[in-house]
């Protein structure tokens, strides 16, 4: 399920409350004020969702951020991702096999959808007998505000390259 950043406040947290009920869980402000935090704050540490549940809820624990965290990742209602080198980020896009591009000069990620099919739109040499549900994939580069003229030369031809070959899966960034 991904919930998308056009969804009213209102509908999200009905959203959002049917789905913890159904997945066993009671319906709280701390919970709900967790989901909130990560919607508005995307592939955001623990650190700065504390910051902005406190927001509304100033007497929230640390600890208790961490939990609602963990118990909502663990009921698939977040996704929690550790770029190499950063704490763990959080974000409220499930369910869809999204990966990411990392800047290693800055630390902005942005979301990067499947190139092929469904998940996990990725094809392995071998299966191992498995049946796999997803495939996860960081990119790593440097972001356009991070890089000099020679990578912004070498990122203008490498998109060209991945245009020419993949006509119909590549978008050209804007």
């Amino acid at each position: 399920m991904y919930v998308g950043q056009d969804i009213s406040p209102e509908a999200l947290k009905e959203t959002w409350s049917s789905t913890l009920r159904n997945k066993g869980r009671r319906v709280t402000k701390q919970r709900l004020a967790v989901l909130t935090a990560v919607q508005k704050h995307q592939h955001s540490p623990a650190e700065a969702i504390v910051e902005a549940v406190r927001e509304e809820l100033p007497s929230i624990t640390v600890q208790s951020v961490y939990v609602i965290l963990a118990d909502l990742v663990d009921i698939d209602l977040l996704r929690r991702f550790e770029p190499p080198g950063t704490p763990a980020l959080y974000e409220t896009r499930i369910g869809d096999n999204h990966h990411h591009a990392f800047c290693i000069r800055c630390g902005k990620v942005e979301d990067v959808d499947c190139a092929v099919g469904s998940a996990p739109c990725l094809v392995p040499n071998n299966f191992h007998g498995m049946a796999l549900l997803s495939a996860d994939v960081l990119y790593q580069g440097i972001c356009a505000d991070c890089q000099t003229s020679e990578e912004h030369e070498l990122a203008t031809r490498q998109q060209a390259a991945a245009a020419a070959e993949h006509p119909h899966v590549f978008k050209v960034a804007s």
